[in-house]
This record gives structure tokens, C-alpha cells and sequence, in this order.
């Protein structure tokens, strides 16, 4: 498989509380966690781009189970709506590890014993495969590179435990080296990897599959519940081998998988206030992402989403200089029929039809060149270009003047996402905000701005984010919508890998 996309989980201030374990009449062992609100924000944004062979996007989840009854529980701490994860063992006896359960990755790791120079090997769990008599020598090197650190280590093979369930011969990484402030100031100390074996680093076979493998779920399905109610202690749920039905209202509804690797599937129309955005008009691809919290999508829709309710993001010169000295000519070339992937590059901003990668990318390598090179943001001028012709193409439809539609364009140049991707919004204005709909399997999913605005604090020192996040990620790949918690904390989701297919319905 090629480079893979993602983006990490913007990192709020946290505190870890207590676990408590319950069991319940049907068999299933649930593992309940507290939480508690929180007043400070601390933006580390793991922003995550593409693993060749690697993983999405990282984030989340604790486990409980009951061998007889063929289904896992695994019950998941919530922290400010922005992350979700929980706890596992390797080794016997089982060496304890939180963990983020990451649909958009393939492989577990986490902190070695002989992760001696990395800072941030210290504030967190390390294994020692001396203290295990399950362990295996494996050795291979692997290292996988993020966007604002990156982790190396190697390979080794041991008993992983998830509740009473235990996957014998796990393949995973001990890192050893853990470098920038993302994983020193993270609460978790891993990353378990739900995706497919076609990303996974080393193509090692990943956790969820030996489980299927070795006969430990009744059936090869997981699903995911992820509260958003910041009063409740349940932090949310991982079930393997099915779902809990007391967690969703009516049925869901499923999509196929189109492409193995991340769990991507066919999206259609993203509206705004129930009008089209005409991005997807086409069909869009998109990925059921435990691991990223906000909701990524192409830079061009995320802006006029973020117009729409009124995000600070920051000025582009870029942009404005395009609409400045290009303007007019755009608009007469979209008025006399020209095909719009070719404006950018007729009038010379692109040096070709506008194909090209602007993408944030990861590398995952296993075994290969560290110094080869990740892709990044390029050709400023090229990209504003593209997004100012499909803004304009929008405002044609409405049949807006040129003037109106000059200076609306130059509006949305002022809402263009941070470099981070964040983008802040006035709290006292929720209720003015228009929802946003993502068309999924001919159905209409919809977020209202309490479901994808981010709020911490209280009273006049909240502070709010918009749960949208520009990403990029070009043809053949993309363009690509990244549906994290933002969208699953609203529905819940169903990862049917027996059939190769997503379900979604309204969470309960």
C-alpha cells in the first residue's frame, strides 16, 4: 500500500482517574471509569498526517471481558471530549498500559525498558520483557514518524491481555526512543492499532486480527460508544465480538469498505444549514477514526464551514493575493465554461491540472532510509487557487455578483485554519450556529454546534474550538474526510470485518 493520511488528536489538559470494575447479568465484564470537568486548555496537537504502512491517526480506550461468552468489553476514559482510552497487559504476569484504541493505525506499541535517552520514556509505563515468561525475541527494527515527534524501537513478541481475554504471540513494538513534547506530556502511554494489516508497520499482524484468529470473539465485529456527556463518568465503550445494544436508538446504517488499510468508505454531500457545499457532489471518501478527535476534512469545505460559524482562523496572504490579482479573471473563466481543475494552471499558478500533494503526511518505516523525506504543504499559491475556484463555483450557483462574490471569497481567506488546524469560536453563539450534515449511505448524519464545538471551562472563561480541522489529501487517495470522536462521540459506530462494512446510528 502507498502513504497513508491522518491527523492526531488535539491534546486538552487532563487529569487520570480511578477504575472501577462491574460485571453485569449477560456475561459481560464492563470496566467503568470516572472523569471530571476541566478549566485549562493545553493545545499539543499531535498533528497527524500518513504512515506508508503505518497508522492514521492517534487516540484511545480499557478493557473488560468474558471468555465464555465471546465478546470483550472494554470500557474508555474520556478526557474533555478530545481523547479517549483505557488499559492493557503484556506479558505474564501482564505488565499494565494505557492505551489509545486507534481505528486508523495497525500496529500496538509502547514505551521499552530500554528507552533510556527519550524524556518522555519517564512519565510513562515501560516494558520489561525480563519480567515476562511469555516473552519472544523478535528484534526487527521499526520506527514510525508523526508530524511533531516520532517513535523507534523494535520488535518483540508477548501475551496480550485485554480484560480476561488474552491474544497469545502478539507481535508489537518496544519504542525506545519517544522524541518531541507530544509524547511527554501525553496520559497515554501507547497506541493500539484497529486498522487493517495492510498498513501495519512490518506487516505485522495486528492485535484485533489474532483475536479473530485464535477464536477468542464469537463474532468479527467491533463497535465503538464514546459519551460526550462531560457530567457522566462513563467514559464510553469498546466492544469486541459485537455491540451493546443499550448504546444506539433505532438500526444502522452500512456502508461498505473501499479501500483495506484505514476503514474507508463512500461518502456523499456535506451540507451546511442544510444547504450543499458542492465539494462532494461527485462522492468523497472518508474514514471511521477512533484515534483523531476533531473531524478533518479538505481545506476548501472546512473553511466555509468555519465561515459559517464563525471561526478565527488566520489571515492567508496567499489567498487574498490570488483573489486580489486573480479574481475577475477566475470568474470569467468559470463564466465561459472553462473546466475548473484547469483554471489554476491555464491562468499559471499550477503547473499542472491542479493535481498535486498538499497533504500533511507521516511516514512509517520499517527497516528503511530515516532520512526519507515527508511530503508537506507546498505551492501556497497553487492551493489557494484551487480553493478560490471551488468557492466561486458555489457563488455562481446562487447567482451572486461579481463584487458580492470577490468580497465573500476574501471573507473566507480571513477563516482559512490555523497552521495547527485549530480554529477558535465565540461560546456565547452556539445557538446561532447552523448544523452540518454528512451524507452517509443515502442518509443524512447531522452535527449540531453543541455536538461539534469543543468547550472547556466554565462561564466567562470558557473557551471554545471548532471541531473542524483542515487535511488535505489529494487524488487518488483523497479528497478525504476524517470522521473522528467529533462525529463518532454522536453515533455509534460498528467495525464489521466479517462483511467489510461500517455501520453508524444514533448514539444512545
Amino acid at each position: 500500500m502507498g502513504k497513508r493520511y491522518g491527523f492526531a488528536a488535539l491534546v486538552l489538559s487532563f487529569v487520570l482517574f480511578s477504575t472501577v470494575f462491574s460485571a453485569r447479568g449477560d456475561g459481560l465484564l464492563r470496566i467503568g471509569l470516572k472523569k471530571r470537568k476541566l478549566n485549562q486548555i493545553n493545545r499539543l496537537s499531535e498533528t497527524l498526517g500518513s504512515k506508508e504502512g503505518g497508522s492514521l491517526r492517534d487516540s484511545n480506550n480499557l478493557a473488560g471481558v468474558n471468555g465464555d461468552s465471546g465478546t470483550d468489553i472494554i470500557a474508555l476514559k474520556n478526557y474533555l471530549d478530545a481523547q479517549y482510552f483505557g488499559e492493557i497487559g503484556i506479558g505474564t504476569p501482564p505488565q499494565k498500559f494505557t492505551v489509545i484504541f486507534d481505528t486508523g493505525s495497525s500496529n500496538l506499541w509502547v514505551p521499552s525498558s530500554k528507552c533510556y535517552f527519550s524524556v518522555a520514556c519517564l512519565f510513562h509505563s515501560k516494558y520489561k520483557s525480563s519480567r515476562s515468561s511469555s516473552y519472544k525475541k523478535n528484534g526487527k527494527s521499526a520506527a514510525i514518524h508523526y508530524g511533531t515527534g516520532s517513535i523507534s524501537g523494535f520488535f518483540s513478541q508477548d501475551y496480550v491481555q485485554l480484560g480476561n481475554l488474552v491474544v497469545k504471540d502478539q507481535d508489537f513494538i518496544e519504542a525506545t526512543k519517544e522524541p518531541g513534547i507530544t509524547f511527554l506530556a501525553a496520559k497515554f502511554d501507547g497506541i493500539l492499532g484497529l486498522g487493517f494489516q495492510e498498513i501495519s508497520v512490518g506487516n505485522a499482524v495486528p492485535v484485533w486480527y489474532n483475536m479473530v484468529n485464535q477464536g477468542l470473539v464469537k463474532d468479527p465485529v467491533f463497535s465503538f460508544w464514546l459519551n460526550r456527556k462531560g457530567d457522566e463518568e462513563d467514559g464510553g465503550e469498546l466492544v469486541f465480538g459485537g455491540v451493546d445494544p443499550t448504546h444506539f436508538k433505532g438500526e444502522h446504517t452500512y456502508v461498505p469498505v473501499t479501500q483495506k488499510g484505514y476503514w474507508q468508505f463512500d461518502m456523499g454531500e456535506v451540507l451546511i444549514g442544510g444547504e450543499t457545499t458542492g465539494f462532494c457532489s461527485g462522492g468523497c471518501s472518508a474514514i471511521a477514526d477512533s484515534g483523531t478527535s476533531l473531524l478533518a476534512g479538505p481545506t476548501t469545505v472546512v473553511t466555509l464551514i468555519n465561515h459559517a460559524i464563525g471561526a478565527t482562523g488566520v489571515v492567508s496572504q496567499e489567498c487574498k493575493s490570488v483573489v486580489s490579482l486573480y479574481g475577475k479573471t477566475i470568474l470569467e473563466m468559470l463564466l465561459s465554461k472553462e473546466e475548473p481543475k484547469r483554471i489554476c494552471s491555464r491562468i499559471g499558478l499550477c503547473s499542472s491540472d491542479g493535481t498535486r500533494d498538499v497533504s500533511m503526511i507521516i511516514e512509517s518505516v520499517v527497516d528503511k532510509d530515516s532520512n526519507k523525506k515527508s511530503y508537506g504543504l507546498h505551492d501556497e499559491m497553487c492551493t489557494a487557487c484551487q480553493m478560490a475556484v471551488v468557492w466561486m463555483q458555489n457563488q455562481l450557483k446562487r447567482n451572486e455578483t461579481e463584487e458580492k462574490i470577490l468580497d465573500y471569497i476574501n471573507e473566507l481567506c480571513d477563516r482559512i485554519p490555523s497552521p495547527m488546524g485549530e480554529s477558535a469560536v465565540d461560546c456565547s453563539v452556539l445557538s446561532s450556529m447552523p448544523n452540518v450534515s454528512f451524507t452517509i449511505g443515502g442518509k443524512s448524519f447531522d452535527l449540531t454546534p453543541e455536538q461539534y464545538v469543543l468547550k472547556v471551562g466554565e462561564g466567562d472563561a470558557a473557551q471554545c474550538i471548532s471541531g473542524f480541522t483542515a487535511l488535505d489529501v489529494p487524488p487518488p487517495r483523497g479528497p478525504l474526510w476524517i470522521l473522528g470522536d467529533v462525529f463518532m462521540g454522536q453515533y455509534h459506530t460498528v467495525f464489521d470485518y466479517g462483511n467489510l462494512k461500517v455501520g453508524f446510528a444514533e448514539a444512545a
